[in-house]
């Protein structure tokens, strides 16, 4: 185990992440800063309202995962910075591992703080309690897309089909909304004064975080059989 922790380099990881954090860390109190805009016109509970602050909630969290995404590696192969990586005591693996780990603080500060202030707004807002199935599998898609998003420019160097995943992925929450508004089950809650956990409701958030854990599994797994970074 401590020729393992020994491959990994630990502070040279560390250093990475670090670098990344620091680079984005004022766009990312941007975001933050617009989220919670969003999510004070959610808690007005009013028609308007909501509707705007749930539209300006999800293209924020959409923006910060395309910016974590683009600015820490398809711009990063652009301007032509791996070189300088690659003159760095480290492997393929450890340039995963600290692009995974820096692009999960980079996109999981926003992302977590937004989600927990959804929640609060749904459970202490005369919004219906109902609502926060609906919350969380939105939150649980927005992830997946992410993920999707960050193992696609792990593995493929095209700009063109990294585009096409970040939008792709984020595309889909309007056919996903249609698709949970056409089960009986889901729909039928989210104006009740009750949280209401159906199976289907569990099993899609179950697939999400599944499907997005499996994704960087694998990426993982063939970045760690790389012998090189090309």
């Amino acid at each position: 185990m401590n020729t393992v922790f020994h491959c990994l380099r630990g502070p040279v990881i560390r250093t990475l992440v670090l670098k990344d954090w620091q680079l984005f860390e004022k766009q990312l109190a941007a975001y933050v800063g617009a989220g919670l805009l969003a999510l004070a016109l959610m808690g007005l509970a009013k028609g308007w309202s909501f509707y705007l602050g749930s539209l300006m909630l999800i293209i924020v969290m959409v923006a910060a995962s395309c910016f974590a995404v683009s600015t820490a590696l398809i711009n990063e192969r652009k301007e032509k910075t791996l070189a300088l990586v690659m003159s760095l005591p480290v492997t393929p693996f450890d340039f995963y591992l600290a692009k995974l780990v820096g692009n999960l603080i980079t996109f999981g500060v926003p992302f977590t703080v937004l989600t927990a202030g959804a929640v609060a707004v749904v459970l202490w807002t005369p919004l219906p309690d109902g609502l926060l199935t609906l919350v969380l599998l939105l939150a649980g898609h927005l992830l997946l897309a992410f993920c999707v998003s960050l193992a696609v420019a792990m593995r493929v160097e095209s700009e063109g089909w990294n585009i096409f995943a970040m939008v792709g992925s984020s595309v889909l929450i309007n056919p996903l909304l249609m698709a949970l508004g056409q089960i009986p089950a889901i729909a039928s809650h989210w104006s009740g004064p009750e949280v209401v956990w159906s199976w289907q409701a569990v099993a899609i958030l179950a697939g999400q975080l599944g499907l997005g854990l499996a994704l960087l599994v694998h990426t993982g797994w063939q970045h760690l059989r790389k012998p090189a970074f090309y």
